[in-house]
């Protein structure tokens, strides 16, 4: 269980630095068209976090299903989604340090509209979660490399070799990984 609360814990930082850039930005760049699969920071960081509200609402058993994404409204301001993402954030390493081995292979229900419900086992669930937050940061990452301020570093886990220069970091966030 102890990797699936360090890999939230380790999202919920990266989610926090890059999230800390782009409100340094400022609402205009937030806005800004940019080069992507979504086409701005805005419309990319907004899309994290309503599918990680999607889910977390399928892993906690919320009953929402689709419903999430209908009543999502989007941040209009980084400052704003940056509080949203770090409760929706705080809310993953909750249900990771949870989890026990036995909830691991649970199923848990996803809806998915016209295909229906779908079973699907939790530590695979949680796995795609992490993917899907890591594949849209790093397009955010490029997106903020087109911008006047460097984008944070964030190809890094949480390791011993770094444990000196992140502790202040981890410790004013509340984890506990390193």
């Amino acid at each position: 269980m102890q990797v699936f609360r360090a890999m939230a814990e380790n999202n919920a930082w990266s989610n926090h630095r890059l999230l800390t850039v782009v409100e340094a930005l400022g609402d205009e760049a937030f806005r800004a068209k940019r080069t992507g699969f979504f086409p701005s920071l805005h419309a990319t960081l907004n899309h994290i976090l309503s599918v990680d509200l999607y889910y977390l609402d399928a892993l906690t058993g919320g009953g929402l299903g689709l419903q999430v994404f209908e009543d999502f409204r989007e941040a209009d301001c980084a400052a704003a989604l940056r509080q949203r993402q770090a409760r929706s954030d705080a809310r993953l390493i909750g249900f990771c340090r949870a989890l026990r081995e036995e909830h691991l292979s649970a199923t848990v229900t996803t809806d998915r509209g016209e295909d229906g419900p779908v079973a699907e086992r939790t530590d695979a669930l949680l796995l795609h979660l992490f993917t899907h937050q890591t594949h849209h940061r790093g397009q955010a990452h490029a997106m903020l490399s087109e911008t006047e301020l460097a984008p944070p570093q964030l190809d890094e886990f949480f390791l011993a070799f770094d444990a000196d220069r992140r502790q202040a970091e981890v410790r004013a966030l509340g984890l506990q990984a390193l």
